[in-house]
């Protein structure tokens, strides 16, 4: 791959992801929690950071700005949408918007749902996706500003990409959100697959991400709000995918 990504944890669940242009030495960074975890990183291998890529404008993301804009100069592109919550930003993102790091080049999909402004990141050459706080591996993002429909909309936006897609999501939830997910399909054999994947990754102390958009739309009940299994699992059977999610992010709210 042209592009290098390094997975940088966070606080305590949170991870930020670090990009290296190869061909260019451009780098960049997706949602710094803080600052200086990245200004190791950075210290480590030499790169310069000149860009700095935020999902959504929680504070778990967009922490380490300020630190980061001191001691690098790097610019901000994060949501055109939360430019009154994102006090750094630099340049504004919309749908199919195209930000370059380098050689590589993100399509910005918007993905409202956890926030009312949230964008996802996606190198159809690099086969990634940055999804934030909307697609975790084996589950999703509360509702905090959207609706129900807004996400199921996301997410069918998300579920169209490439089965090999890498999906590279903001916190470490995969064990919780397995045990839910097996909760309303333990039947399901390739997420009792995944969940052994899951325990011996956790058991070594290594991290479940990422996963692949093909792995999620096999596992990820949230995914598979139009499947029939799901919807039986919750009583819906043939009902809108949007009110079998609903039911889905209702019940997650309180596992």
């Amino acid at each position: 791959m042209a592009l290098e990504i390094r997975l940088v944890p966070l606080l305590s669940d949170n991870y930020g992801y670090l990009l290296h242009d190869e061909a260019t030495g451009e780098t960049a960074i997706v949602d710094p929690s803080e600052a200086a975890p990245v200004l190791d990183v950075l210290a480590e291998t030499g790169y310069r950071l000149g860009h700095i890529l935020n999902t959504h404008h929680h504070g778990d993301h967009i922490g380490g700005n300020e630190g980061l804009i001191e001691a690098t100069g790097a610019v901000v592109a994060a949501p055109a949408a939360d430019r009154h919550r994102i006090p750094t930003l630099g340049v504004g993102l919309a749908q199919d918007d195209i930000y370059s790091v380098g050689n590589a080049r993100f399509r910005v999909i918007e993905t409202p749902g956890h926030t009312s402004g949230h964008i996802a990141l996606y190198s159809e050459a690099d086969k990634a996706l940055f999804s934030g706080d909307t697609l975790f591996s084996l589950g999703c993002g509360r509702l905090f500003e959207g609706t129900a429909a807004q996400m199921w909309r996301s997410f069918e936006a998300l579920r169209a990409l490439p089965d090999d897609t890498r999906v590279y999501s903001g916190h470490e939830y995969t064990e919780a959100n397995c045990r839910f997910a097996l909760s309303i399909e333990p039947e399901n054999a390739e997420l009792q697959q995944r969940a052994e994947e899951i325990r011996r990754l956790r058991a070594a102390g290594q991290p479940t991400i990422p996963s692949t958009i093909g792995v999620e739309r096999a596992t990820n009940p949230f995914l598979r709000s139009a499947e029939p299994a799901v919807q039986a699992a919750v009583g819906l059977s043939g009902e809108d995918p949007i009110a079998v999610f609903a039911e889905l992010r209702r019940r997650k709210d309180s596992f």
